[in-house]
């Protein structure tokens, strides 16, 4: 049998609009981005405010009930509109105005629920109560009625209700920590600090007494950047503060220690929450593009066989008006139900994805593409935190001339130990011998690299009360197990858990000063001079601390390699071990130091504060102060630790390859790791080949490595975002052509736009599905622009499974997400609508017989109720049960991916099976029309009862053809479809001789008619089964 040809309809042209992509907020049209001016906003003084700011409401609500948007709404709308001419009625007003009603409310109805919970969420974040300081004291002030300048009291885990500048806090150690999850996704806390002045204020009433206000810049979409400055003009002499992202709480966020004060600078429209939502990209299913191209063919079918009835009465009298009859009269061609039946089967798909007991946790938040699941050709997937588990364990620390494994930390141990316990005198150097000289070399610069360690980070020790010891006294004993570590990354957490492994442990950390416990119990104090915070641009963090027992300053410094390289001491080992540490799978850190002097400091310290005061370039010039120090620094060692995989990784991977995915690994990590990492997966199995793309910065040498390339057959890609930006520039076409015949793609050091340019070329290129995978911040773009975005719920949060369009909670959960689900959605919804068009031809047909028997008379077979009754309750029950059908069990599905490729070529609805239904159509509705009027007697009303109940005795026999598994609610439909019939018999005498059915002369009529319409096609399906079955009925039998 020839293969079906695949629909393959126009795709939707990619949105590239930075401002849609970025997103302004839902109120973008109100809000001109022009109007966004910086402020100066006095502290307790709303009055004094230089502009009107936006009231502080959010607005989560759609433009609503926008259903006439639709061609085909529209077009039924015109078609009812028209029964109130009368050249054009044709019967009573009811017949076209009940189904569209009915459409329009269930849809309507749907869309009203989801605004419904909107607009209550919305109220209820409104109408929280927050506590206000004003010159009466405290009073309780809701959410809503926030204004610019208000100072607001913050409860420990209350949420912010406004963006806001952190003036005081109730914490001893003069800092606060805030959960970001709901902004940014990140599950860990954030470290913020109040301004030094208002925070060393006696009270929090003292704030509405001083003369200050604070500058700042105008609201934008930068959620980790802030620049304003803190201006007391009554101090003695006035007082200048720089305010950073840590002096900020923005909206959303929740206050996770202590009760803050802050004074609000942003409200409404103007908060980065808000500006950072983005409306995401509507995404029209391709199914749902096919059924659209069937319906426009449908439409024109409709439009053909009006003209040739009119041109079969040579354009006689008034033909026009003729035409608009019989525009009325087949208007049953192109259904009405198709778009309503559909819409309700993918609510019962994504019931069934949420209840699915194999994939708990799964959440669908688009259910409007669930069919889309079942043809995906590419699945790009994230690495860290996807496929692995985002849990860091340590597994190495190299000093160059020695390394430490797992099976050696016990040596790492006894060296911190020695660095503490053996006084440097205890033997003169002159008697030492040679062996212990080396000895404490090595101890010594052990000792060094492990207190690095344990100093360089934003990790905080956090005391909690365990049932037996309370907060307090475990904060003041510093009793292990009450703390646990909170940080900003699973990373920096491995690394402090490590040091106190070894014996050097971290107890106490506050805004100024941070405590290490030796092994032998000491309590080490440092005071924190300067932290620079780690951030992606600059891939490392540093911190400038005093040990308080010597004096002696120290900068410390961590970062990737790529950056490390040109800060530290000339040495030959530090590539080299780097890239044999990533090829073992370990994501690598340079820890370095340099000691400073008091005055290196002070001058440093000067420079610095006056860059952060600026507000013009702050960064820029910041960032210059900063580079001035990161200058030959003291190599002292490399950390290694290792994400280890997620659980069923490698299966899972096994299944989308059998089931004809490519699969396509995209990574901001380096290159030797992400090949590693695709190994250990069997993303790349172990016999490909696979081919290293050089790095390449110009044309030629894109040229030439693309060429070099092309001479590979069956091999895996390895490419970095560099190399990859070059080639996308000159050779775009080429790359992805060769790109899209590797069996696996690893693209590793990639930016989130990189991401989803990948996504997006993809589907340019190729014209299939993409399904994107991710489970942080940065996965966010590239999950929008996939046909099928998934998040997977982790580590760093839930931005992205709040983005994605279906959520699951572990990457193993994506198999029966697209085996079992997919494919059974796609299939039951390719049925569905074709059984919808089957059912609306039939009857179209049978008034094309009738009219063109009597004389092409614009003149409808059924009127009233039973042209309503025949698309709803009549066949309605049996033939939506058909989104219960399935062709194999789940087990089968999940046992033998195979099957879902058969789905990749768009089989089950095609041009060949649209064709096929419409042919099945033109033959029943003809055979039930002839057989009625072959087989009448007397009256007209004869003709309608034999070729109604005929008509419906072949809808309900028919879904059983169709059926390949029976479920108990299909056959609940079938009989109470039926017995909806016969019972409404007795109301129908308007249309139908009641009596004349009870008589054994119609039984026998409508009897042989329903044969003559369904046994050829059930003799036509046992054929096939016997001597040309499906796949799946292999597998059944």
């Amino acid at each position: 049998m020839a293969d079906n040809i695949p629909l393959q309809p126009v795709r939707r042209p990619k949105r590239h609009d930075s401002k849609h992509r970025n997103g302004c907020c839902p109120w973008s049209r109100c809000c001109g981005m022009g109007d966004l001016r910086p402020r100066t906003v006095w502290l307790g003084h709303p009055e004094k405010r230089e502009q009107r700011y936006p009231r502080n409401v959010i607005n989560n609500q759609k433009v609503l009930f926008n259903q006439f948007k639709y061609f085909f709404n529209l077009y039924f709308l015109l078609l009812a509109c028209s029964q109130f001419v009368n050249e054009l009625r044709l019967g009573a007003l009811y017949t076209y105005w009940v189904p569209l009603g009915l459409v329009l409310v269930i849809t309507i109805m749907r869309e009203a629920i989801e605004e419904i919970r909107c607009y209550l969420r919305d109220k209820e974040v409104n109408s929280q109560i927050y506590s206000k300081l004003s010159t009466r004291g405290t009073v309780k002030v809701k959410s809503s009625g926030i204004q610019v300048g208000d100072l607001i009291i913050v409860e420990k885990n209350q949420r912010v209700p406004a963006d806001m500048i952190f003036l005081r806090t109730s914490e001893r150690n003069g800092s606060c920590f805030l959960r970001t999850d709901q902004l940014d996704g990140e599950t860990d806390w954030k470290l913020r600090l109040p301004v030094a002045c208002t925070q060393r204020l006696p009270t929090a009433a003292d704030l509405l007494q001083i003369r200050s206000y604070v500058y700042a810049e105008e609201p934008n979409i930068d959620i980790h950047n802030f620049i304003g400055t803190f201006t007391r003009e009554d101090g003695d002499p006035p007082v200048n503060e720089s305010l950073s992202i840590e002096n900020t709480l923005w909206a959303s966020t929740v206050v996770a220690s202590g009760t803050v004060v802050g004074v609000v600078i942003y409200t409404g429209k103007e908060l980065r929450s808000v500006m950072n939502t983005s409306n995401p990209r509507h995404k029209v299913g391709l199914f749902d593009l096919e059924v659209n191209c069937l319906t426009k063919i449908l439409f024109g079918a409709l439009v053909v066989v009006s003209l040739v009835m009119v041109a079969l009465q040579h354009f006689a009298g008034r033909w026009y008006l003729q035409i608009f009859r019989f525009l009325l009269l087949f208007s049953h061609i192109v259904p009405i139900s198709l778009r309503v039946n559909l819409d309700m089967g993918k609510m019962v798909f994504s019931w069934m994805i949420k209840k699915d007991s194999k994939i708990p946790g799964t959440v669908v938040r688009a259910s409007t593409i669930p069919e889309q699941l079942g043809r995906i050709s590419y699945l790009l997937t994230d690495k860290t935190g996807t496929l692995t588990q985002n849990e860091m364990v340590f597994r190495r620390l190299h000093l160059g001339t020695v390394a430490y494994g797992m099976d050696s930390m016990d040596e790492v141990q006894s060296h911190v130990f020695s660095a503490y316990t053996q006084p440097t005198h205890e033997l003169p150097a002159s008697r030492a011998p040679a062996a212990t000289k080396v000895r404490k070399t090595i101890s010594s610069r052990v000792h060094e690299a492990v207190k690095a360690i344990a100093l360089v980070h934003n990790v905080t020790p956090v005391y909690e009360s365990n049932g037996v010891t309370d907060q307090a006294e475990a904060e003041q004993h510093y009793e292990d197990t009450c703390r646990v570590y909170q940080a900003s990354s699973p990373d920096e957490v491995s690394l402090v858990q490590w040091t106190e492994s070894v014996g050097l442990t971290l107890v106490g950390r506050d805004q100024s000063s941070m405590q290490l416990r030796t092994p032998t119990g000491q309590i080490l104090n440092f005071t924190i001079l300067q932290i620079f915070p780690f951030t992606y641009e600059s891939k490392r963090m540093g911190i400038i601390v005093r040990d308080e027992s010597t004096g002696e300053i120290t900068f410390y410094m961590k970062g990737a390699d790529v950056v490390m390289a040109g800060i530290v001491q000339y040495n030959d080992w530090l590539e080299e071990e780097c890239g044999n540490m990533a090829r073992e799978g370990l994501r690598v850190l340079v820890v370095s130091k340099k000691s400073l002097t008091e005055e290196q400091y002070q001058d440093f310290e000067a420079r610095y504060v006056q860059a952060k005061l600026s507000v013009h370039d702050r960064s820029l010039k910041v960032a210059t102060v900063i580079e001035s120090l990161e200058m030959e620094m003291e190599l002292l060692c490399l950390t290694g630790v290792e994400d280890q995989l997620q659980a069923d990784v490698r299966p899972t991977l096994e299944i989308l390859r059998n089931a004809g995915i490519k699969v396509w690994m995209l990574t901001g990590d380096k290159l030797e790791t992400a090949t590693c990492t695709a190994k250990n997966a069997h993303l790349i199995t172990r016999s490909q080949d696979i081919h290293i793309f050089r790095p390449v910065t110009t044309r030629g040498e894109a040229h030439l490595e693309l060429n070099a390339f092309r001479r590979k057959h069956d091999c895996a890609l390895v490419i970095s975002g560099d190399s990859l930006e070059v080639c996308l520039k000159y050779y775009e076409y080429e790359f992805m052509e060769l790109a899209c015949q590797c069996p696996a793609v690893v693209c590793c050091r990639c930016t989130p736009t990189q991401k989803a340019q990948i996504v997006r070329l993809l589907q340019e290129r190729t014209g299939k599905l993409t399904c994107a995978v991710g489970d942080g911040g940065n996965d966010v773009s590239m999950i929008q622009e996939a046909d099928c975005g998934v998040g997977v719920e982790g580590k760093e949060g839930k931005q992205a499974s709040l983005a994605a369009d279906f959520s699951v909670t572990q990457f193993k959960h994506l198999g029966r997400l697209l085996m079992v689900h997919g494919r059974n959605s796609y299939k039951r919804s390719a049925a569905l609508s074709q059984f919808v068009i089957h059912r609306s031809l039939c009857i179209s047909t049978m008034q094309a017989v009738f009219s063109s028997v009597f004389y092409f008379a614009s003149v409808p077979l059924y009127q009233g109720f039973l042209i309503i009754g025949y698309s709803t309750i009549y066949t309605m029950f049996p033939v939506f049960s058909l989104v219960l059908d399935k062709d194999v069990k789940s087990e089968v599905a999940m046992l033998y991916p195979e099957l879902y490729k058969d789905l990749l070529k768009g089989r089950p609805l095609s041009f060949k099976t649209f064709l096929i239904w419409v042919l099945i159509s033109i033959y029943q509705g003809s055979i039930i029309m002839y057989g009625a009027l072959l087989l009448f007697e007397s009256e007209f009303v004869h003709i309608v009862a034999i070729s109604f109940t005929s008509l419906i005795l072949t809808e309900l026999l028919m879904v059983a053809l169709t059926v390949q598994t029976w479920h108990w609610l299909m056959i609940v439909g079938e009989l109470l479809s039926l017995a909806c019939y016969v019972a409404s018999l007795v109301f129908l005498h308007e249309f139908i001789d009641v009596y004349f059915i009870t008589t054994v002369s119609f039984l026998w009529k409508v009897t042989v008619i329903t044969l003559v319409s369904c046994l050829p096609l059930y003799i036509l399906k046992y054929l096939r089964r016997r001597f040309s079955p499906p796949n799946y009925s292999k597998l059944t039998s």
